[in-house]
C-alpha cells in the first residue's frame, strides 16, 4: 500500500514548525498507524534524517500516551479507538493521511507530535484526596453502592487522559476530563466528604492552566477512544454550582 504522509515537524517548543511530506510504498494494512511510523521512521533513521517524535507506552488503548490529530480527527477515523488501535484498515492505497499534534494553548507543543499534557496532573492534584478508612479491613457490605452508580462510577473512571476532547472541542475545553474525574467519586460514598470542594478545585485549575468553556456541543464526546457520557459534565456542572452555594453560605456566616 503506498501512502502519502503529511506530518507536523517542530523542533521545539520555540519553533514554528510545519508539515513534512513524506512517501511510503511498502505500508501494509495489517499494522496499526504507530507501526506505520515506526516503519517511517526506520527509513528516515537509514537516510540520516531525524526520526518523528511521538508518544507512545502501552499501545494497548490504555494509556492515553498516543495522542495526535489524524485527518482532522483525534485518534483518527472510527468509534472509541486510541491512535495505537488504530488499523490501517481504514485508509486506503494512495491516500494521503494528514497527522498533527493536539492544538490547544494548555497542550504546548514540546517536538513534532508530542505535547505537553501535564496540564491534566496538575488539575488533579488540585482535586486533592479522597477520605478512605484504612483501619481494619471492612466488610465488602460496609459501603453498599447501587449496580447502576457503580457501573456509572467505572465508566467515568475508563477516562484514559488522552485529551482527545480537548483537542475536539473548539473551545479546547476540558470539562469531560475533569467531568470523568469529578463522577468516579461522586457517586461513591469514599468521595462524599471532598466532593463539592474536589469540583470547585478542579473547575479553577482548568480555568488557570488556559482551557476553554464548555459549550456541549457533543464532540467532547464523540471522539473520546473510552466512550465517557457527556451527562458527567451535568453532574460536574451540579457538584460545582453548589460548592458555589455552600461558599457563599459561609461567608454570609
Amino acid at each position: 500500500m503506498k501512502l502519502i504522509l503529511k506530518i507536523w515537524r517542530q523542533a521545539s517548543p520555540k519553533d514554528e514548525g510545519g508539515f513534512q511530506t513524506y512517501h511510503l510504498d511498502d505500508a501494509s494494512q495489517d499494522m496499526t498507524f504507530l507501526e506505520l511510523l515506526d516503519a517511517l521512521n526506520e527509513k528516515l533513521i537509514v537516510e540520516d534524517q531525524d526520526p518523528v517524535a511521538f508518544e507512545h507506552d502501552c499501545r494497548e488503548g490504555i494509556c492515553g500516551s498516543c495522542a495526535m490529530m489524524i485527518n482532522g480527527r483525534p485518534h483518527g477515523p472510527g468509534e472509541e479507538t486510541t491512535t495505537c488501535q488504530l488499523n490501517m484498515k481504514a485508509f486506503r492505497d494512495g491516500d494521503t493521511i494528514i497527522v498533527e499534534p493536539w492544538r490547544a494553548r494548555a497542550f504546548p507543543v514540546i517536538k513534532d507530535l508530542v505535547v505537553d499534557r501535564s496540564a491534566f496532573e496538575k488539575i488533579m492534584e488540585a482535586g486533592g484526596f479522597v477520605d478512605v478508612d484504612v483501619s481494619a479491613v471492612p466488610d465488602a457490605n460496609t459501603y453498599p453502592v447501587a449496580r447502576r452508580d457503580a457501573e456509572e462510577a467505572f465508566d467515568a473512571a475508563e477516562c484514559i487522559g488522552c485529551g482527545a476532547c480537548v483537542a475536539a472541542c473548539k473551545n479546547s475545553s476540558a470539562m469531560l476530563f475533569v467531568a470523568g474525574k469529578v463522577s468516579q467519586y461522586a457517586l461513591l460514598p469514599q468521595g462524599q466528604m471532598e466532593g463539592l470542594q474536589r469540583a470547585w478545585n478542579m473547575v479553577a485549575k482548568m480555568d488557570e492552566l488556559g482551557f476553554g468553556s464548555c459549550t456541549n456541543t457533543g464532540a467532547c464526546e464523540a471522539e473520546c477512544p473510552k466512550g465517557v457520557s457527556l451527562a458527567h459534565i451535568a453532574r460536574l456542572n451540579r457538584q460545582f454550582l453548589k460548592a458555589g452555594f455552600k461558599k457563599v453560605g459561609e461567608e454570609k456566616n
